[in-house]
């Protein structure tokens, strides 16, 4: 291999690891841009807004609309430049069956958190009762929140299921593309509250696992944004209980009570901590890749099946041939 096939590859593009390497920096290049003129724009303002109705609110969605921002502008760059591709191969475009796509990962997300919480109070770690606060409020809580949750859920899948597994697809390493966006994405819940170490790490990566499944099986972000914003939206908003420890409304359906034992509900940190998520996770995994309720669009599967030529196969070739000449 001499130095050219280093960082070339037969198609006459850069290689997919050197891609996702620039694609790792540009995201944070721009994150932090886009951060930084937040943050001044926040310490401008703060006197200004800081007594506002939902101040906290609008300042999650924004900051998550960064990340969402941030992962976009870095992918369709990457795929423009670096491999010729057009913006709807990140597969965030009103495609052919798009609104199926989201609908069908909506009601697995839901169904498999239910699956989850159900396998929990069967074996009486949880509790439920309805919240009294009123009508009004808890819809409010529950319509504000799908707002949350779905851009939170976009702006990840963006991130690790953008184009960083998506180059790896092309270049025929999907395997690998799951590995390395599945396991940064456990870790970046490391740090959440009340983690519970091993399992938190071991049910986060599976969830990686399993949101990349429902990506190469449609070639579009759709399916596992609904699985992933119905997932955390239901545990947190329905049934009262911590996402990856956070507890994101004070106003859920209902209010859930942890009885333990921590190994099964996940304890303080949630039941995506827990034996219980673990048991759904692999069902619903098993599900999504056997599942014949989606399937990809022929022009979506073509921008992410191979690799996209620079130059004409028969010009590389002899290329190729003048070089070891």
């Amino acid at each position: 291999m001499d130095l050219h096939s280093i960082f070339i590859n037969t198609d006459g593009r850069l290689r997919s690891g050197w891609r996702l390497l620039l694609y790792a920096f540009l995201f944070l290049a721009i994150y932090i841009l886009l951060g930084t003129g937040l943050w001044i724009m926040s310490g401008v303002l703060g006197p200004f807004i800081e007594h506002l109705p939902h101040v906290t609110f609008v300042r999650d969605v924004v900051g998550r609309l960064v990340m969402l921002t941030s992962a976009i502008a870095a992918g369709y760059l990457c795929n423009r430049f670096l491999e010729g591709l057009p913006w709807r191969a990140l597969g965030l475009t009103l495609h052919t069956g798009w609104l199926r796509d989201f609908i069908v990962g909506s009601v697995i997300g839901l169904v498999s958190l239910f699956i989850a919480v159900g396998l929990a109070t069967i074996g009486r770690g949880l509790r439920f009762s309805f919240n009294g606060n009123g009508v009004l409020i808890v819809v409010e809580s529950l319509a504000s929140t799908i707002v949350l949750f779905v851009v939170a859920a976009v702006a990840e899948e963006a991130i690790f299921r953008g184009y960083a597994l998506q180059t790896l697809t092309r270049a025929q390493l999907a395997l690998v593309g799951i590995l390395l966006t599945s396991v940064p994405f456990s870790i970046g819940h490391l740090w959440n509250p009340n983690v519970v170490p091993v399992v938190t790490f071991v049910n986060t990566a599976l969830a990686g696992v399993w949101l990349s499944l429902a990506y190469l099986r449609t070639r579009s972000l759709w399916f596992p944004l609904g699985i992933h914003w119905a997932w955390n939206w239901a545990l947190n908003s329905v049934c009262g209980l911590p996402v990856s420890g956070l507890k994101v409304t004070s106003n859920p359906l209902f209010h859930g009570t942890d009885l333990g034992p921590s190994w099964l509900t996940g304890g303080s940190y949630g039941i995506e901590g827990g034996a219980a998520a673990f048991i759904a996770l692999i069902l619903s995994t098993l599900f999504v890749w056997k599942t014949s309720l989606v399937q990809p669009t022929p022009e979506m599967f073509d921008l992410t099946s191979h690799e996209n030529p620079a130059v004409p196969k028969a010009e590389i070739s002899i290329r190729q041939t003048e070089r070891q000449v």
